[in-house]
């Protein structure tokens, strides 16, 4: 992994892996998956990634749904498919939560995975940016929950409200009723695990691509965020 700014060479205090995107032919960003291996697997048949395709997701593989393990194992198996850490993965880490049919393998590919992935223009992270502070001024921490740099969580405001890149920056964390297309930020936790879809943005075409997911979890209303335009 590298150790400086993801998109501008300052130095960060996160770590993170650099994609050159440019050799690659198809390229997603897919939104928290928490657990939900059916919604999984009906999405990467609809991405039908090729050879030379690569999917990124925003983290939170795990927790809440019914199979964290089989996600797991359908990430970490297979080259076309890469993961940023979310806060579900640092709580298991950091023993706030536990997962009974997690072994050692799958604590240690949780402790390889990266807070950030950055590509030329492109970020991806689990949380988001504080739109007032430069990205060097970030800590893992920061960039894993972030949701309102100046409020209380979903009390808003909402650091993608106001954010104005570069990067663009690819996020997941927030409970979207809609996913998020902005010139600056894009926004991918549509619920799955609480009965909405699990969404991934196509980066070269500039669309999404939607499946439903199973209700496994309530959520209640004032956790699912609707933006107005």
């Amino acid at each position: 992994m590298t150790t400086g700014n993801p998109t501008s060479g300052g130095a960060v205090s996160f770590d993170h892996l650099t994609l050159d995107i440019g050799s690659l032919d198809d390229v997603y960003v897919v939104g928290d998956v928490h657990g939900c291996l059916e919604a999984l697997e009906a999405l990467l048949e609809a991405l039908d990634l090729g050879a030379n395709d690569l999917a990124v997701f925003v983290g939170d593989l795990v927790r809440k749904g019914p199979e964290s393990k089989a996600v797991l194992d359908r990430v970490r198996r297979s080259s076309r498919l890469v993961s940023v850490r979310g806060n579900n993965e640092r709580k298991l880490l950091d023993g706030e939560a536990s997962l009974s049919s997690l072994g050692l393998v799958d604590h240690r590919y949780l402790e390889s995975l990266p807070t950030a992935i950055s590509w030329d223009g492109g970020l991806v992270v689990h949380g988001g940016v504080d739109p007032s502070r430069p990205l060097s001024a970030h800590s893992r921490e920061d960039v894993l929950t972030m949701r309102s740099p100046d409020g209380d969580g979903y009390d808003g405001p909402f650091w993608f409200e106001t954010y104005e890149g570069p990067p663009r920056v690819f996020f997941g964390h927030t409970v979207l009723a809609e996913p998020i297309e902005r010139e600056w930020a894009v926004g991918l936790d549509t619920g799955c695990v609480y009965g909405g879809d699990l969404t991934a943005y196509d980066v070269r075409r500039k669309e999404f691509v939607r499946v439903s997911g199973p209700d496994h979890v309530d959520r209640a209303s004032e956790k699912i965020v609707t933006l107005d335009g």
